[in-house]
């Protein structure tokens, strides 16, 4: 356990927490204790879905602008790539992944969400990449999944922009998938990822390399990956005993073992 990002297990269900106030702004320790946390869920056989989950008050307001402001072409050169190495290991957690929103979500904070699988927030979030009002750009993936999200010609607006969008706008953008009430986030997100606690991790392991791999090929090369991930999952017991329960039991009925 860092001293500003946990990783709590509970029931299959392991939540990243951040905890820096106010803002839980990403600086160098937050980047660093993230990808622990994210390394440790991808390791841990006990964690089956994750939550990444800022608290009751905020997700997360971007990087720490009073500590960038000073620093060098060369010292934010390794902290960007640092953050962005971070940011890409929870992106890749090989497991259901879903942001617990609350209060806003605002350049490196949005870039974290992007991370996961699904986002959830409340409806008087605020999400958006304000960088360019600093001069600068988004530069941990706030260019990349944000346009491979909502597509480029929508994140170009909010780039150029730097405006922030409220949840509602947000939803209908794509950029959040559900939208509760404020106190509802963190339930509303563990419900998600609570569903596949007791699921086909490898499957679930599969379904997630072929959606991410495949969006960086082309067509024909993504179906190459997709048969390879599909017939690969033949070598688990969780197909087996899958498809055991549904000759016998009929479907939705399976228990698996994640093996």
């Amino acid at each position: 356990m860092g001293e500003f990002v946990s990783l709590e297990v509970d029931g299959g269900v392991g939540t990243i927490r951040l905890d820096r106030p106010p803002v839980n702004a990403l600086n160098n320790q937050v980047q660093s204790e993230l990808a622990d946390a994210a390394r440790e869920a991808t390791d841990r056989d006990d964690v089956r879905a994750v939550i990444i989950y800022g608290g009751e008050k905020t997700f997360a307001g971007g990087a720490d602008i009073k500590e960038m402001a000073t620093r060098s072409y060369a010292e934010m050169l390794r902290f960007g790539t640092a953050l962005t190495n971070s940011l890409s290991l929870l992106a890749g957690i090989p497991k259901p992944t879903v942001a617990a929103i609350t209060g806003y979500a605002l350049g490196g904070g949005l870039e974290l969400a992007l991370t996961a699988d699904r986002r959830v927030a409340g409806d008087n979030v605020k999400v958006g990449q304000p960088e360019i009002q600093l001069g600068i750009i988004p530069g941990a993936g706030g260019t990349q999944r944000l346009a491979r999200l909502i597509g480029p010609s929508k994140a170009k607006d909010l780039v150029y922009t730097g405006r922030f969008v409220k949840a509602d706008e947000a939803l209908a953008l794509g950029i959040l998938d559900e939208v509760v009430a404020p106190d509802d986030v963190y339930s509303a997100a563990h419900k998600w990822a609570a569903q596949f606690a007791n699921g086909p991790a490898v499957a679930l392991r599969a379904a997630k390399a072929a959606i991410d791999g495949g969006l960086d090929l082309d067509l024909a090369n993504g179906l190459k990956l997709e048969t390879q991930l599909f017939t690969g999952l033949w070598a688990t017991e969780d197909q087996r005993s899958g498809m055991r329960s549904f000759i016998e039991n009929g479907p939705g009925k399976a228990t698996f073992e994640g093996k």
